[in-house]
């Protein structure tokens, strides 16, 4: 593609994604038993989405990309990153019915305007390979979005902030994926061979969230047919990855 074209993909992805920090405005409007459900749906298409966007697209086009690299090496860096930042963010938890606004959840922003930033650096890489790869991984990258939005949300609100404000700080947060995105741009576009090191590492974020962090609470649900359902989705959002490779790639 043009790179006036690629950056243009990038900036309309990226910002699109971010817009899904407004979800929490929804889920006011919810009860928790209903949100729950839906929580436990979106949650398993998640894994599903993001399991089939790192073995399906990115490890794929990774390996196609190398030029003699351990791609596989760098999908277990990629793992182990995403462990260790996931460590050093999220220390702090408040166990008390109601906080006011201690550290914890500034570092909670933090650390999502981290996570949002790698996922603009993603879709960039993505982006600059391909438009079908920047594509599947922005639907990946969306389908996390949602249940983790809520949850963001769910966190400030618990923490003392306002509705208003936990939306508005949620937002600007969720913009630092676009700052990502013009970064991840720039160094994809003018650093040779950047993206083989950014595809598998992408690769492993995703295994990682997916694997440690999405699957365990679907393990939770104790009713069998919950259970076998939420399965069903999670096989439905890789059977999605799927149909739009074949789609897109042929």
């Amino acid at each position: 593609m043009n790179n006036v074209f690629e950056l243009a993909y990038i900036l309309l992805a990226t910002f699109v994604v971010s817009l899904f920090s407004f979800v929490g405005v929804v889920t006011l409007a919810l009860n928790d038993k209903i949100l729950n459900k839906i929580l436990l749906i979106l949650i398993g298409l998640s894994a599903g989405a993001l399991m089939g966007g790192a073995l399906l697209h990115l490890l794929p086009e990774a390996v196609e990309q190398t030029t003699g690299l351990d791609v596989y090496l760098l999908v277990l860096v990629g793992f182990i990153l995403f462990f260790l930042i996931e460590k050093v963010l999220h220390w702090r938890h408040c166990h008390k019915g109601h906080c006011d606004v201690h550290t914890f959840h500034y570092m909670n922003l933090v650390g999502d305007s981290i996570h949002n930033f790698i996922d603009g650096l993603i879709m960039a890489a993505s982006y600059v390979v391909s438009l079908p790869l920047g594509i599947t991984t922005t639907i990946a990258i969306a389908t996390h979005e949602i249940p983790q939005e809520i949850g963001d949300f769910g966190v400030l609100l618990f923490g003392g902030f306002s509705k208003k404000k936990a939306i508005v700080l949620n937002f600007v947060v969720a913009l630092t994926a676009v700052f990502g995105g013009i970064v991840g741009f720039f160094i994809s576009s003018y650093v040779e061979n950047i993206v083989i090191y950014i595809l598998p590492f992408a690769a492993g974020g995703f295994i990682y969230i997916a694997a440690t962090d999405l699957v365990p609470e679907i393990r939770k649900e104790l009713d069998m047919r919950k259970y076998m359902a939420t399965l069903v989705v999670f096989i439905c959002g890789i059977l999605i990855m799927y149909f739009t490779k074949i789609f897109f790639e042929g």
